[in-house]
């Protein structure tokens, strides 16, 4: 039971503050048309889920 805790224990903490640099340092990387296309196709893909309509038809029963 005790060798339990200590595997509980002993597990590893995520580093956010570095995958956060990471991230930060791949996009200062990109180009300013690969910024451009990517913002571009972020709106595309924001105006098309604006103007979905969810519709939901109920099964019928399977008795």
């Amino acid at each position: 039971m005790s060798k339990q805790k200590d595997i509980i224990l002993k597990e590893p903490t995520a580093d956010y503050e570095k995958a956060e640099m990471d991230l930060l340092k791949s996009a200062l990387m990109r180009s300013h048309t690969e910024r451009f296309h990517m913002m571009t196709k972020l709106m595309k893909m924001n105006q098309m889920l604006r103007q979905t309509t969810v519709k939901h038809k109920p099964f019928p029963d399977t008795e």
